[in-house]
């Protein structure tokens, strides 16, 4: 449960945290800091293996975020501690197989209740079966791959602030959609 005396903190999870959740960390820091709440939502990425750990960003990825004047060389991979169960408030699974692996990896009820696909919070497709919401990982293709990644993240970015925002203000209801507008 989220307190006020710390950040609002959430965590994107793919599997080697080098294209899908960097994208989404990055993006979301983006968005929360033209949102006026940099100072109180952080946002950071995992995977859920330790295939990468250690290396820097996709230059797919990187290239994409940087069309969108979004730096990301500082962003190194690392692999999900079972304590950010406990420490982060909203943890978004960019895909199904890391939504069943943290649903899997969940200590209780209490760290269920965090677990979200990101694409939730897309109203296009909100309400949708999770097993239709995952981000299918564009590291196997190319730009055009990376291209509809950012899509489907840009997409769901709004409600996420929305969410978030809800959250900080000590709002219980997690349905409200912000639409994009980009």
């Amino acid at each position: 449960m989220y307190s006020a005396s710390r950040p609002y903190r959430i965590i994107a999870v793919c599997t080697g945290n080098i294209c899908r959740s960097p994208m989404a960390e990055l993006m979301l820091v983006e968005a929360f800091g033209a949102a006026g709440l940099a100072d109180v939502v952080t946002v950071d990425s995992a995977g859920t293996t330790s295939y990468e750990v250690g290396r820097p960003i996709d230059p797919r990825a990187a290239r994409k975020l940087s069309a969108h004047r979004i730096r990301s060389g500082s962003h190194i991979a690392r692999v999900w501690r079972p304590e950010w169960f406990q420490e982060r408030d909203l943890i978004l699974a960019l895909d199904v197989d890391h939504y069943g692996w943290l649903q899997q990896a969940a200590r209780g009820q209490a760290d269920l209740a965090k677990i979200r696909m990101l694409r939730s919070f897309d109203p296009a497709v909100a309400g949708r079966n999770t097993l239709e919401l995952g981000i299918d990982d564009p590291w196997y293709g190319g730009h055009r791959d990376f291209d509809a990644t950012w899509d489907l993240i840009n997409a769901a970015v709004p409600g996420i602030v929305g969410f978030a925002r809800n959250a900080i203000a000590g709002k219980q209801d997690d349905t409200q959609q912000v639409r994009s507008t980009s």
